[in-house]
């Protein structure tokens, strides 16, 4: 009982400052505080859970690093005008009878480049919400859409943080990750695009039926869609000549694209993630500085800071990045961590770790991760915190064998990083959708986010059967030669913490 009051009391925390609107960090140093209290009510050393703690935080050092780098990396992005070259000639093919499949998919490749949902939604998502509503499409369908496309890549792409953050806690290759996650999201990416295109069917056809754009669900929608379609009104005709307004702030010169091409052919060539950035990076100052003239005491400023244009328009769609930007999530990485440590050392989680063995037994390692990321989600509130529980409990359903370590760290990503943004109060949902002024309802159309979970756990629930039968029949056939039920190892408990394979 003592456990679930623990954990209850960190949850009304977490929840108090979602729904007050203050930073996670104080709350999940208060969970470090309750979490020592539990320890010390067991009469567990102080100071073994110090050290214990301290250990998660200094193996999490790596992913820390990467983080700083993104952020370098999204700021000089901006700077160089290499996401106003991406967006403003992307935006071209945006029309009304289509505006909602290209939404998605010019989100998508968005964040598969940025690696980042936020920013995706701040940028490419803004543009494409304000022009898909002067157009008259469906704003529940359309913020779904961008909701979608920018978890695309925060899941698979090269400088995702989230990526980066399972491919440490797992210790696997991130690029094996990577070619694998394209595989399991193929059939769901499909299915996604067939269902947008059909909206977009159904919206032309009330149209050329004279029912007016977006008519068809105008009805069910009509208090979500008129406060959406009135906040971004007035934004919308002020930001429709794209090309024109981000003319006006750079030079959009070919050569900012030579930042985002380095990224896609490094990252095909399977060059180190670090070294893909710094490449990038490298790359992005030679054009800040040789075509968009930036004094370079301005771009040491911009590479802690971010970018903040003079423009308030161009501000609006493209301020932020830097290393300050970061401080959230590398703390919050930081703080989980040594959560890690509290954990072993206490034993607080043994048996809700028990229960979801026995559950993976039962339904499979897969299922059973789904579950528990969609449980760790609601409580979590982030999608950070959420893949580092779910990681932590989960961590007794599979081997530690490189193909055991690849199964979880690609089960964490189509459970955990999508999952996270469904639930309606986390912030992994809300601050895009706030972003780009989009109705809640607008996660029930984020197909992608759903289709992925439940696709894998009906591959997994088809694997087990046919497995059953197979087993079923060899019995049949060879009684005496009945393989026995050998259930998967019991948890370590994390008594090592997050301390990383050599040769990661």
């Amino acid at each position: 009982m003592l456990e679930a009051g623990t954990m209850l009391l960190f949850c009304a925390v977490l929840f108090a400052s979602v729904a007050l609107g203050w930073s996670i960090i104080p709350a999940l140093f208060v969970g470090v505080l309750l979490f020592m209290g539990y320890g010390l009510v067991r009469r567990c050393s102080l100071r073994a859970m110090a050290s214990r703690a301290a250990g998660s935080v200094r193996s999490a050092g790596t992913v820390v690093v990467a983080f700083v780098l993104i952020g370098v990396l999204t700021s000089l992005w901006r700077a160089s005008g290499t996401i106003a070259f991406i967006v403003a000639h992307s935006t071209a093919v945006i029309h009304a009878a289509t505006v909602i499949p290209l939404s998605f998919l010019l989100c998508s490749a968005m964040s598969v480049l940025v690696g980042s949902s936020f920013a995706s939604a701040a940028t490419m998502g803004t543009i494409c919400m304000s022009l898909g509503l002067s157009m008259q499409a469906n704003p529940v369908m359309l913020g779904g859409a961008i909701l979608a496309g920018v978890y695309v890549g925060d899941r698979c792409s090269p400088v995702s943080t989230s990526a980066l953050l399972v491919k440490q806690l797992t210790h696997t290759n991130l690029f094996n990750t990577i070619a694998r996650m394209l595989r399991t999201g193929a059939v769901p990416f499909v299915l996604s695009c067939v269902v947008y295109v059909a909206a977009a069917v159904v919206e032309w056809l009330c149209a050329s039926g004279g029912s007016g754009f977006g008519a068809a669900s105008a009805a069910a929608t009509a208090g979500s869609a008129g406060s959406a379609r009135a906040a971004v009104s007035t934004n919308a005709s002020s930001i429709t000549d794209i090309g024109g307004l981000f003319s006006s702030a750079f030079d959009l010169h070919w050569l900012t694209l030579v930042p985002a091409l380095l990224v896609i052919v490094l990252a095909l060539l399977r060059v180190d993630v670090r070294l893909l950035m710094l490449a990038s990076i490298a790359a992005s100052v030679a054009v800040c500085v040789g075509v968009q003239h930036i004094e370079w005491a301005e771009l040491l400023r911009l590479l802690i800071f971010g970018y903040h244009a003079q423009n308030p328009q161009v501000a609006a769609l493209l301020d932020g990045g830097g290393i300050l930007s970061m401080l959230t999530v590398m703390a919050t990485v930081c703080i989980s961590s040594a959560y890690a440590g509290i954990f072993a050392e206490t034993r607080m989680l043994a048996r809700l770790q028990q229960v979801i063995e026995m559950l993976g037994h039962r339904i499979g390692a897969c299922g059973a991760t789904m579950i528990t990321a969609t449980c760790a989600a609601a409580l979590a509130c982030n999608q950070t915190l959420t893949i580092m529980l779910t990681h932590q409990l989960c961590g007794g359903l599979y081997g530690d064998d490189e193909s055991e370590r690849s199964a979880q760290a690609i089960d964490l990503e189509d459970s955990a990083v999508v999952i996270a943004p469904l639930i309606p109060w986390s912030i992994a949902g809300a601050v895009p959708l706030a972003t780009i002024n989009a109705p809640t309802l607008s996660l029930a159309a984020a197909t992608f986010l759903y289709l992925l979970p439940l696709s894998r756990m009906l591959a997994s629930a088809v694997r087990r059967r046919s497995g059953f039968r197979t087993r079923h029949q060899s019995q049949n056939q060879n009684p005496g030669l009945a393989i026995p039920h050998r259930p998967k190892p019991m948890l370590h408990m994390f008594a090592h913490g997050f301390h990383p394979k050599s040769g990661d």
